[in-house]
C-alpha cells in the first residue's frame, strides 16, 4: 500500500518594524528596529542554520531592511571614526561623556527599563539590582545628581546584554566576557559590545540570503512601508465584515490605487536588491487583503498570499459554506485569478505567539506535535499555515525562545508523517486553489479591519492622513529634483503605514500610544516641510482622546495577536 502522503507545515514568520526616524534628521526616535535585530532576527536565522532538515517562510517589510542596513552602515561609520550615530541609546552606549543634566539622565534610565520584567530583567540579577535603582531614581530624580556616570554605563550595557539574542550569549566569547563581569563595565567593553552589535546587524541580510540559497528558507515580502492596502484602495471595505463600522469623513484615500502600486514596486526593488532574487510570495500587511487587494498581488508577478483564517470564514459564510478543516489545509483564489492565498491556523499561530511561553518547552512542543499529528490523520497532504510574528512573542518566553524553537524544528524535521514547507512548494505539490466568488475584506485580527480604523482616534488619524495626500497632489507634482521627490515618496509611504493606526485607542498601553502618535504628528509635518508647505497647526497637538492601558514593561505584545494582552 503507497504511504499516505505527509502533512505539510508552512511555518511563516513575518519580520517588520516601522521607520522611527526623524526623517528630517535622521536620528532614531525609538530602538526597537535595531534591539529586535540583534535579539530576534539573530536568533531566529540561527535556529534554522543549527538544523538544516528545517524549512520556513520569512517575511521581510522592506523599509525594514533598510532600517537595518541603515543601522550597520551607522555603527561601522562611527567605529571608523566617519559618521555620528544617530540613535541616542547607542550613542550613549559608545561615547565617553554621559548626560549630566537631571533631565536626559532620567530620559536614559527610563529608556533601559522598558524591557520585559521576567524574561530579560530579572533574569540577570547585576540588570535587576540597576532596574530596581532606577525605578527608585526616577521617582525621586533628585538623587540623579549624586548617580556617578559608572552606574548609567553599567546599566548602559546590561540593558543591551539583555536584549541580545540566546544564540548570541552562549556563542559568542565577547558577550560571554562581558556576562561574566557583571559590573564596572569600561568604555572600551562598551565600544566592544557596540562592535558586536554593528556585526549582528550586519550580518542579518547575508545570513537569510544565504538560507535562501541553500533552499532551507522561502523569503518572502509585504508592501513597502507596510500600510493596510484593501483600506488604500477603498476605505469602504471596512465595512465588509462590519457593516456598521463608523469611517473617516472621506470618501476614500486619494489616489489610493496608484499608492497602493508605488508600495508594491518599491518594496520589491528593496527585495531583490538586498536578497538578490524576486519575491514569489506576499504577506500583505497585517495579511488584510480583499478582492482588490489580491487582483493587485498577482498584478504584480505574485503567486501567492496568506492571510488570517477569520478572512476565509468570513467568505466561505457569504458564499453559503460552512467553514471546515477541509476548507482550512487548503489554498484559495479568486474566480477570475491565479494567485493563491493562504489562511493561517488562528489556533496553532496563536498558540506559539500567546500560550507556550508559560509551559515547559518540551511539553509545548508536543503539544503542537499532537494537533498537526490529529490534523494529518484527518487531512493527509494538507497544508497547515502558522503564521505569526518572528519578534514579539520571544521575549515572553524563557530564554527567548531559545529551547522551544530548537525542539520545533528538530521535531517537526524528524516526523515522519509532517513535513516541513514553503509556500512555493505546496503551490508545486498541491492542493490546487479552490475558486471563490469573492473574499471578505479582512485582516488576520478578528477577520477585519477594524484595528486600523473604525475607532474615532484612527479615523481621526486617517483624516489628517487624507488632508497631507491632499496637499501633496495639489504641491508634489510641480516637484522637478528627482533626490527631493524621492524623499517625498519615501516619506508619504511611511506616513501611510498601518502602525501608526494599530496605536490608537484607549486599549493599547498609554506610553506606547504616546510614542506611536507622537511619532506619526512627526511624519505628518516632515511630509508638509519637504513639499515647502506650513504643517497644519493640529498636527502640534495631541489628538488622541483614550488615556491608554498602563505601560507593564516594553513594547506591547504583538505576536499571534487576536486582542491586547
Amino acid at each position: 500500500m503507497p504511504a499516505e502522503p505527509a502533512l505539510r507545515v508552512v511555518l511563516c514568520w513575518h519580520m517588520h518594524q516601522p521607520d522611527y526616524r526623524d526623517h528630517a534628521t535622521g536620528e532614531h526616535q525609538l530602538p526597537w528596529t535595531y534591539l529586535h535585530a540583534v535579539k530576534d532576527y539573530v536568533d531566529m536565522a540561527a535556529h534554522l542554520e543549527a538544523e538544516p532538515r528545517a524549512r520556513a517562510v520569512v517575511n521581510f517589510a522592506p523599509v525594514l531592511l533598510e532600517r537595518l542596513e541603515d543601522y550597520a552602515v551607522q555603527i561601522q561609520g562611527f567605529l571608523r571614526g566617519e559618521r555620528a550615530l544617530r540613535d541616542p541609546l547607542l550613542a550613549a552606549l559608545a561615547q565617553p561623556a554621559l548626560p549630566t543634566a537631571i533631565a536626559p539622565r532620567a530620559d536614559l534610565v527610563r529608556a533601559c527599563l522598558r524591557a520585559n520584567e521576567a524574561r530579560l530583567i530579572r533574569r540577570f540579577p547585576p540588570y535587576a539590582r540597576l532596574a530596581e535603582m532606577g525605578r527608585w531614581l526616577l521617582e525621586h530624580p533628585d538623587g540623579l545628581g549624586y548617580v556617578d556616570d559608572q552606574y548609567l554605563a553599567d546599566l548602559l550595557v546590561w540593558y543591551h546584554l539583555a536584549w541580545l539574542g540566546e544564540t548570541v550569549r552562549r556563542s559568542d566569547p565577547r558577550a560571554r566576557r562581558l556576562l561574566e563581569k557583571e559590573a564596572s563595565f569600561s568604555l572600551h567593553d562598551r565600544r566592544e559590545l557596540l562592535t558586536l552589535l554593528g556585526e549582528l546587524i550586519a550580518g542579518i541580510i547575508p545570513r537569510y540570503r544565504a538560507l535562501a540559497g541553500q533552499g532551507r528558507v522561502e523569503l518572502a515580502m509585504s508592501p513597502y512601508a507596510h500600510p493596510i492596502l484593501p483600506l488604500l484602495l477603498d476605505l469602504a471595505s471596512a465595512r465588509e465584515a462590519l457593516p456598521e463600522a463608523p469611517l473617516p469623513h472621506a470618501e476614500g484615500y486619494p489616489g489610493g490605487l496608484e499608492r497602493a502600486r508605488w508600495h508594491l514596486a518599491a518594496g520589491r526593488a528593496v527585495f531583490t536588491r538586498c536578497f538578490g532574487r524576486e519575491p514569489v510570495g506576499c504577506w500583505p500587511s497585517e495579511g488584510a487583503v480583499s478582492d482588490e487587494a489580491l487582483r493587485l498581488l498577482e498584478a504584480f508577478g505574485f503567486r501567492w498570499a496568506a492571510s488570517g483564517q477569520g478572512v476565509l470564514r468570513h467568505s466561505l459564510a457569504r458564499a453559503g459554506l460552512e467553514a471546515s478543516p477541509g476548507h482550512l489545509y487548503r489554498p484559495w483564489r479568486l474566480r477570475d485569478g491565479t494567485l493563491a492565498c493562504y489562511f493561517r491556523d488562528d489556533g496553532l499561530s496563536d498558540l506559539i505567539g500567546f500560550t507556550y511561553s508559560g509551559w515547559h518547552a518540551d511539553d509545548a512542543v508536543g503539544d503542537l506535535v499532537h494537533h498537526l499529528e490529529r490534523i494529518a490523520a484527518e487531512r493527509p497532504g494538507g497544508v497547515v499555515p502558522i503564521i505569526l510574528d518572528g519578534e514579539n512573542a520571544w521575549e515572553h518566553y524563557p530564554e527567548n525562545g531559545y529551547w522551544f524553537l530548537q525542539g520545533l524544528y528538530r521535531r517537526l524535521a524528524e516526523h515522519p508523517r509532517i513535513a516541513l514547507a514553503t509556500f512555493t512548494e505546496c503551490l508545486e505539490a498541491g492542493p490546487a486553489a479552490e475558486p471563490l466568488d469573492g473574499f471578505v475584506a479582512g485582516s488576520w485580527v478578528y477577520g477585519t479591519l477594524s484595528t486600523w480604523i473604525g475607532d474615532p482616534d484612527k479615523n481621526r488619524g486617517w483624516e489628517m492622513l487624507i488632508e497631507a495626500k491632499r496637499a501633496w497632489d495639489a504641491h508634489a507634482g510641480a516637484v522637478q529634483d528627482p533626490a527631493r521627490r524621492e524623499r517625498l515618496l519615501r516619506q508619504l509611504g511611511v506616513c501611510e503605514g498601518s502602525d501608526w493606526f494599530w496605536w490608537f485607542g484607549d486599549y493599547n498601553p498609554a506610553e506606547t500610544v504616546s510614542d506611536f502618535e507622537r511619532l506619526f504628528r512627526m511624519h505628518l509635518a516632515n511630509l508638509y516641510q519637504l513639499m515647502g508647505l506650513e504643517p497644519p497647526e493640529h498636527l502640534g497637538h495631541v489628538f488622541t482622546h483614550g488615556r491608554g492601558r498602563p505601560q507593564l514593561g516594553g513594547v506591547m505584545r504583538r505576536a499571534g495577536e487576536a486582542a491586547p494582552d
